[in-house]
């Protein structure tokens, strides 16, 4: 019956139903699979799931046993008083052969975990992964990872910058090797952007996951030049170029404890001040504040967006919500609990449901549904291709 319709109006009809009844009509004709697993149609149907996006996903390691849980939370009714009809459990179809996967990050609903050189692509809301080649570049040096989206390109990218070690020189002494994994390629590729690395420039360890906007990455550094003061290193997913963000002279010292975040649309920080490491890898801290970059590259437009303080020991900001809301767990002994703040009238909600003791592993965003990894068959080994052969020494 599809053919009779014009072309324009079939779209149109795709484009309202649900993601679970597209994925059953790939089945109706060839054509129809054809359409909805082109990569146009999965782009369209991202741009409209961003818009309708209102639900947070959330990633907490279980004490007992040691496994990831996976909660979908709906923002619009953060403060009704039935959480459980909030609250949606995800099955997450992996088990890691350590404890538990390193998150790398998510864009868009699209997930990537990694363990010991093996990546993983996962998409939770069409119940799909897909386990990656190894790197072009591997061996026991210091790497630093990160998940983003070219909108340049229409393709999702794992970046893995991989620091070479030079005896009797410091860290970052030598360019890193930059290897980039494209979804729509199938591949992992050595890129010229080690070419472009700042000298004396560091990747921070704090554990957060690097942030991904406007086509790039995002990862808190430290400067050891003159300027001795941490930084924002970004790399440009579409020209694959490395360039320096500066911060707010004088809010930010060396070594400072931040996170890069996306707030509104706009790049943000995460800053921790007055703490220290206690037990069970917990961060006692006292207040956090929020910096916002109203303006792309100008550091003048560096705004702290607000300061937030809790009666909580042990505390950490995982993300933030579409009310404004930010979403905050507080560790504790045997377990965690997760609050919803409100920083204008500093009102604290009780979202409850987590047993997890270390904040390392907790994780929030945006959960958007998309149809990414569709046209893919679950957990393929993509060929490897390789444009340049190089070794870390």
């Amino acid at each position: 019956m599809f053919e009779y319709l014009p072309f324009e109006v079939l779209l149109e009809i795709l484009h309202r139903l649900p993601l679970k009844s597209l994925i059953q009509f790939r089945c109706v004709s060839k054509s129809c699979n054809s359409l909805i697993t082109s990569p146009a149609f999965i782009y369209s149907s991202l741009t409209r799931s961003l818009s309708d996006s209102n639900k947070l996903i959330v990633r907490y390691l279980d004490v007992k046993p040691h496994v990831e849980r996976y909660k979908l939370i709906d923002e619009d009714n953060d403060n009704n008083d039935s959480l459980s009809e909030q609250i949606q459990d995800l099955e997450f179809p992996l088990r890691s052969s350590l404890a538990y996967f390193q998150l790398v990050g998510s864009v868009n609903g699209l997930f990537c975990l990694y363990e010991e050189n093996r990546f993983i692509l996962w998409n939770p809301c069409i119940r799909k992964f897909i386990t990656l080649p190894k790197p072009s570049v591997t061996g026991l040096f210091p790497c630093y990872l990160a998940l983003g989206f070219d909108s340049r390109n229409n393709d999702y990218k794992v970046v893995r910058i991989a620091y070479q070690l030079v005896k009797n020189r410091s860290l970052g002494a030598k360019p890193p090797l930059v290897d980039v994994y494209s979804v729509r390629e199938g591949s992992w590729r050595i890129t010229s952007g080690g070419d472009s690395y700042p000298p004396k420039i560091t990747i921070s360890n704090w554990p957060h996951q690097a942030a991904s906007l406007n086509g790039a990455v995002y990862f808190p550094a430290n400067d050891w030049g003159e300027a001795q003061s941490s930084v924002v290193l970004s790399f440009d997913l579409g020209d694959e170029v490395f360039r320096v963000i500066s911060l707010p002279y004088g809010k930010f010292k060396l070594d400072a404890r931040f996170g890069t975040s996306v707030f509104k649309g706009l790049l943000s920080l995460i800053c921790y001040e007055h703490w220290h490491m206690g037990e069970y890898y917990m961060c006692s801290v006292k207040s956090c504040s929020v910096w916002i970059m109203k303006e792309y590259g100008v550091v003048d437009s560096w705004t702290k967006q607000f300061t937030i303080n809790l009666d909580m020991r042990y505390w950490k900001v995982l993300g933030f919500w579409k009310n404004d809301h930010i979403l905050v767990q507080k560790i504790q002994v045997p377990g965690s609990m997760f609050f919803s703040y409100d920083p204008e009238s500093q009102q604290v909600n009780n979202l409850g449901f987590c047993r997890s003791t270390c904040y390392i592993y907790s994780y929030a965003d945006n959960y958007v549904e998309n149809l990414v990894l569709l046209d893919k068959p679950n957990d393929v080994v993509s060929k490897r291709k390789v444009s340049k052969k190089r070794k870390c020494r």
